[in-house]
């Protein structure tokens, strides 16, 4: 098998080549390090290749013999070091342990090659850290691969593997799904494990999960990464039946900086002719709270980035190697008043209530996945310490990304079109807790040729 052969399969497909003696788990993982060697040097997604696979050679999941990436945050494993793309964290020794995801990872049959690129801590929508430079987008070398899990996106989009690890505190999983047409579910809160080192991150915005090259690879990894793990502080939602005609809502206006380009609406306007013609009932949800309501997410996310930051470094100089942006993040949440951080939980909570009332109207929302195509390289510094400016700007770049972290909602981001130029352009599906089964079926509609 060539490296361009293997480039063209999802996971499944290589699995059934496996599975029928066509090809060789050692012909794959060859193929995978050829195609590696080919494109990393100018995409610089894979920042740390181990010199061996990380596996369970005894798995015989359905992922067996797939070519498989952690990115370097969350998903720990053991003797492997995680930078979360930081200077600060260089000499920070190894984990002696996997972490339940990563076993079930390798369970599955997954081959672990390495780690790929984030921004520093993954505290950005591009992932251009100090430490490995920026990771470039395979559709344009000029453009981002999107942020957090920038790495893992463009690894999946340039055919170094057909599926990876990632992470989702603010649509760090759907953003740079979107930024390189891949398939990118952030999934139920308390569905994914983040045991035993973390049970609760960020209050709970941070799910785990994967990027994809196909719908059909999601749906199985989902079923191998789920279950609750021991301890965890939120309970695992029970799938909800799948619905074959769904009343879906168009959500495309929220607070005032929302503003989305002609190729976003383009997509989202190809994705609603895809799911009528489909037999589904699809019409727009209406202004159903109020602009302000719509800056909450927001409020939530910085409350908690900066009082998580703090945390993380208590009572102690403030390592230098850290970026100017991540170094402001600490300073703010230690002057932080604990009734500003609390009501801000509080008015998050709130949203979380109101915004649930959606679901008796609909059963699933579409929205644009991001204000435009992949932005331009550069346009989100880390060099400066305004917080709130950068959370702002993250924002407006994704609009509707943070809502579902902040609600515990799944929701799916898969390529529905491209810019005159070839750019990838996506949507975004939502639903209540427990209805990933069904944003992983209309997904299926939508990528469906």
């Amino acid at each position: 098998m060539s490296p361009e052969e293997y480039a063209r399969h999802d996971a499944t497909a290589l699995v059934a080549l496996i599975c029928t003696g066509e090809v060789t788990k050692a012909e794959v993982l060859d193929a995978a390090l050829g195609r590696i060697a080919d494109k990393n040097r100018e995409i610089n997604a894979v920042v740390d290749l181990y010199d061996q696979p990380v596996e369970d050679t005894n798995a015989q999941g359905p992922f067996a013999g797939v070519p498989f990436l952690l990115k370097d945050i969350g998903a720990g494993i053991s003797g492997k070091r995680t930078s979360c793309a930081s200077r600060a964290f260089l000499s920070v020794r190894p984990q002696n342990h996997d972490d339940e995801l990563t076993m079930r990872f390798k369970q599955s049959g997954l081959r672990i090659l390495g780690k790929t690129n984030l921004p520093e801590l993954g505290f950005n929508v591009t992932s251009e850290p100090v430490l490995f430079g920026p990771t470039r987008n395979p559709f344009d070398l000029t453009r981002s691969a999107g942020g957090s899990s920038g790495g893992a996106a463009a690894a999946v989009a340039s055919g170094m593997v057909p599926i990876a690890h990632a992470t989702d505190g603010a649509g760090s999983i759907r953003i740079p799904a979107a930024c390189c047409g891949m398939v990118g579910l952030k999934p139920s809160r308390g569905l994914v494990p983040q045991g035993p080192a973390h049970a609760d991150i960020y209050g709970g915005l941070v799910s785990e999960g994967v990027i994809a090259r196909s719908v059909r690879d999601m749906k199985t990894a989902l079923a191998i990464m789920s279950g609750r793990d021991p301890g965890a502080p939120y309970a695992g939602p029970v799938p909800r039946p799948v619905r074959a005609r769904c009343r879906i809502g168009i959500l495309d206006a929220g607070a005032d900086d929302f503003q989305f380009d002609d190729d976003a609406r383009d997509a989202l306007s190809h994705a609603v002719k895809r799911l009528r013609d489909a037999g589904h009932v699809v019409e727009p949800a209406g202004a159903f709270l109020s602009p302000d309501d719509w800056r909450v997410p927001r409020e939530v996310y910085l409350a908690q980035v900066c009082a998580n930051a703090a945390a993380d470094f208590p009572g102690r100089d403030i390592p230098e190697e850290l970026e100017p942006m991540n170094r402001a993040a600490i300073e703010m949440g230690r002057r932080m008043p604990v009734e500003s951080y609390l009501g801000a939980i509080r008015r998050g909570h709130d949203f979380a209530r109101r915004f649930a009332n959606i679901w008796n109207r609909f059963d699933v929302l579409l929205t644009p996945a991001l204000a435009s195509a992949a932005p331009k390289l550069g346009l989100f510094p880390m060099d400066h310490e305004d917080v709130a400016l950068h959370v702002d700007r993250m924002t407006r770049l994704a609009p509707f990304a943070g809502t579902f972290n902040l609600t515990g909602s799944p929701a799916l981001v898969v390529g529905v079109s491209q810019t005159d130029t070839g750019l990838p352009l996506a949507v975004q599906l939502a639903g209540d807790i427990g209805d990933d089964p069904q944003l992983l079926a209309l997904g299926e509609e939508l990528v469906r040729v």
